[in-house]
């Protein structure tokens, strides 16, 4: 396994763990439509959390949610809205980023909640 792909799967079990001290349920991890993936389908109360995870080892190069471009946000939307057509869902969708810098020094979480699209 890559270095990469460590540091990554490593991130995406810190942000499960941020949101379930935050009072969420987890419903759904790396959920697959076609080729577009979603990170994390979290659910609180009557909102619909679509969580995009960036982890790096450091923010030399931007901040990790600098990093989400438009195509993924597109990605993510598609696999939201056949995520909710699949569940027969009917409750507020919100699309979070969990930014993540872990290294020898520590790790900082931050949780960007409706971080780039709202409908």
């Amino acid at each position: 396994m890559s270095e990469k792909h460590t540091l990554g799967k490593k991130g995406e079990q810190l942000a499960v763990d941020t949101l379930l001290r935050k009072g969420y349920e987890i419903l759904e991890t790396n959920y697959r439509y076609l080729r577009h993936e979603i990170d994390i389908i979290a659910k609180k109360e009557d909102i619909l959390s679509i969580v995009e995870v960036k982890t790096r080892s450091t923010s030399d190069f931007g901040n990790p949610q600098d990093f989400v471009k438009p195509k993924q946000i597109q990605s993510l939307i598609k696999a939201a809205n056949q995520y909710v057509i699949d569940h027969d869902l009917d409750v507020e969708i919100r699309f979070d980023i969990i930014a993540i810098i872990t290294n020898t020094l520590g790790t900082r979480t931050e949780h960007l909640e409706d971080a780039f699209y709202h409908f």
